[in-house]
């Protein structure tokens, strides 16, 4: 009796291991290959005011912005390319445009935000486009975008690696974005 107790009590252990192992699962992480439709390396419409066709922009969502792998290398790459000496350091604003508020300049979809650094910007923004990989700059695209809480908690950076006093990207606030125009 006890040893069949046992080896169903095995069984079961073993059974429910098994599930569990089956039950979790990683994120997919998409070190080279991108989306056709996130290859910009063209112009990107922002209005329906420019010269053209007069078809509705299609937002192109980001490849990154749900992945926790290419939100912490956006944020690494912020870093390494030097974006906070413009943005500040937590995206607050120094010499360029805050990015953890709502105010907009060129507008806060993922396509427009590409647009903005890889084409760059009158009064100031370089163009990084052919100068950095397609992939960096959608990773940027998501680490911008988790600084005004466009992105679920669960993917954020959920804390800083250097002595920043801000509320990590994970515990930000989300901001409805509102495309101004102007700084």
């Amino acid at each position: 009796m006890t040893r069949c107790l046992s080896a169903l009590l095995i069984g079961g252990v073993l059974s429910a291991c098994c599930v569990y192992s089956v039950a979790c699962e990683r994120e997919t992480r998409r070190y080279n290959e991108l989306p056709a439709a996130a290859n910009r390396e063209t112009g990107v419409r922002l209005t329906a005011l420019q010269p053209g066709e007069a078809e509705q922009r299609a937002s192109v969502a980001s490849p990154y912005q749900d992945n926790a792998w290419g939100l912490g290398e956006g944020k690494r790459l912020y870093s390494a390319y030097n974006c906070s000496g413009c943005h500040g350091v937590n995206g607050g604003g120094a010499i360029g445009p805050a990015l953890t508020d709502e105010m907009w300049i060129y507008g806060s979809h993922p396509d427009q935000i590409y647009a903005t650094i890889s084409q760059g910007r009158p009064d100031g923004m370089p163009s990084f486009g052919g100068h950095i990989p397609t992939e960096q700059i959608w990773q940027l695209v998501a680490y911008v975008q988790s600084l005004s809480g466009q992105v679920k908690a669960t993917s954020a950076p959920s804390r800083n690696d250097d002595q920043n006093a801000a509320v990590p990207e994970s515990r930000q606030t989300p901001k409805v974005p509102v495309q101004t125009g102007h700084r």
